[in-house]
């Protein structure tokens, strides 16, 4: 249970950390993301949305018992949590 409480976390830190370099002229990183973010009025709707499919499919690998899966998709999300206050940080 830690594991995804622990995603749930990260996905919180990751939007509102990407919304708020967004908000100071960062560009996102993640082609996908960015591509749909270009298409939208609203950038916040478009994060919430890609945040909400990722909380389902940790909900699917939590049920799974996919621990180690989701361990690593933490380290890899507390990395882009990082990245993106380095990037507000530096801007």
């Amino acid at each position: 249970m830690a594991n995804l409480f622990l995603f749930l976390i990260l996905q919180s830190c990751d939007l509102a950390t990407t919304l708020w370099f967004l908000s100071r002229g960062v560009r996102e990183g993640n082609p996908l993301i960015a591509a749909a973010i270009r298409i939208s009025a609203h950038p916040a709707i478009v994060l919430a949305l890609f945040k909400a499919a990722a909380c389902v499919f940790a909900y699917f690998a939590w049920r799974r018992k996919s621990l180690r899966l989701l361990r690593r998709v933490n380290l890899l999300f507390g990395a882009c949590v990082v990245w993106n206050l380095a990037a507000i940080a530096i801007r």
